[in-house]
């Protein structure tokens, strides 16, 4: 990914956080969002540990990654209380790549084409990052891939 098209996502992704909800909005104060371009090695490592990803899998077509505990399985028994004990800190990470790659994909543009180009590139960006953002925040909640399924965030 170059530059200039980093700096184009970044921009979208501002423009959605602008038009989501203060409510919602709000939530990034407790959640910080990271922004990558890909998962690192060691998120690959451990997603793959989880069982989330296959041994062959480089988690390249992933849009996003939910880190912590959801608020459903805090307790206040923890030590320094709300999940600290596992000793992740909760934050979102969004995938540049990932989600650049299935915008492009539901455009029907093939691999290797310039997408970027086309005239409805950053509508589908948006909304991928749209999508990809409110699903992390949903697993904050507790919410499984079932429920976000439901919801229209998978």
């Amino acid at each position: 990914m170059t530059p200039a098209q980093r700096e184009r996502f970044d921009r979208l992704l501002e423009d959605v956080i602008a038009g989501l909800p203060p409510r919602v909005a709000a939530l990034l104060d407790e959640v910080p969002v990271h922004v990558l371009d890909r998962p690192s090695g060691a998120m690959v490592d451990q997603l793959r540990r989880d069982g989330t990803l296959g041994p062959d899998e480089d988690g390249a077509d992933l849009c996003g990654l939910h880190s912590g505990v959801a608020l459903t399985e805090r307790s206040v028994e923890d030590p320094g209380g709300w999940g600290a004990d596992i000793g992740v800190p909760e934050h979102v990470h969004l995938f540049r790549e990932g989600i650049v790659s299935l915008a492009f994909e539901n455009l029907g543009i093939e691999d290797g084409a310039d997408g970027w180009s086309h005239p409805e590139a950053d509508e589908e960006i948006y909304e991928e990052i749209r999508i990809t953002l409110l699903h992390e925040l949903g697993h904050h909640f507790g919410l499984d891939e079932d429920d976000l399924d439901e919801l229209g965030y998978a």
